[in-house]
């Protein structure tokens, strides 16, 4: 664990989905963690209440850890590790149904506001998109939560599996999923309301329109080898955390879920 900011040239923050972080653990994820990936990291759908975990992943050697879960088991829950204390950690949105999903937590270091979110998927149990009310209403109610804190120049990172991809540049197929939870129009045009407020795509703004950077895949056979993929996790800066931003990447050789970790790098004086 480090005690200051000062300690560090670069702040690194990534945001991995593990889908399942007990599967996770299995395939190397404590060995990721022992080789100080980052300084802070959030984890999505991590589908375990704290009782089902081991010790080495509750309290995990140099780590501080936060953790919040779904109620129903083996569902959704997110999960934060940094080698600072936070300040605090907030997990409330407001409202019961976006909270007992165990979708957000909002980390306080110092100046800097970390957001890890695992936004819903729109897709329900037979992919007959009855979750998009829910999923649009989540992205609102956190959007509406954050944007008077934006608003008076905080600097807030909102990180996490959007479950949406922006632009046909963000998949590899976008004409054949207009009509897919995460390419619909109506979930886009609800992820642009964010950038229409001010927020921006970290990794856009270092590394522009670059082509076939993706972060998820099918478990299909072969689909990752052959990178048809979706860019659906990303790292959004608020305008009064932009300025401190030095890099933005996306670890795609990183395995283990059927996402990989995307990461930002800032310059530490943005926590204060």
């Amino acid at each position: 664990m480090l005690e200051s900011f000062d300690e560090i040239e670069d702040l690194k923050i990534l945001s991995w989905n593990v889908n399942g972080l007990r599967a996770a653990i299995r395939k190397g994820f404590m060995d990721w963690l022992a080789d100080d990936p980052g300084h802070i990291i959030g984890v999505q759908e991590i589908k375990a209440l704290t009782e089902q975990l081991d010790d080495e992943i509750v309290e995990p050697e140099r780590w501080h850890a936060y953790y919040h879960s779904a109620e129903r088991k083996g569902y959704s829950g997110v999960a934060m590790f940094s080698r600072f204390k936070a300040d605090e950690v907030e997990t409330d949105l407001g409202e019961a149904r976006f909270n007992e999903e165990g979708r957000l937590q909002l980390a306080k270091f110092g100046e800097l506001t970390v957001a890890n979110v695992y936004f819903p998927n729109g897709s329900g149990k037979n992919r007959d998109l009855s979750r998009i009310p829910y999923k649009l209403d989540f992205y609102d109610a956190l959007r509406e939560r954050l944007q008077p804190l934006v608003d008076e120049g905080e600097r807030i990172l909102v990180m996490g599996d959007f479950n949406t991809a922006r632009e046909d540049i963000d998949l590899a197929r976008p004409k054949q999923n207009v009509k897919t939870s995460g390419f619909r129009p109506e979930e886009r045009e609800n992820l642009e309301l964010w950038f229409e407020a001010g927020w921006v795509d970290s990794f856009r703004h270092i590394h522009g329109p670059v082509e076939e950077r993706y972060s998820w895949w099918s478990n299909r056979k072969g689909i990752r080898e052959r990178n048809v993929g979706w860019r659906i996790d990303y790292v959004l800066a608020s305008p009064g955390a932009l300025e401190f931003v030095r890099d933005a990447d996306i670890h795609h050789d990183i395995i283990g879920s059927d996402h990989c970790p995307v990461s930002i790098t800032l310059d530490p004086k943005v926590t204060g």
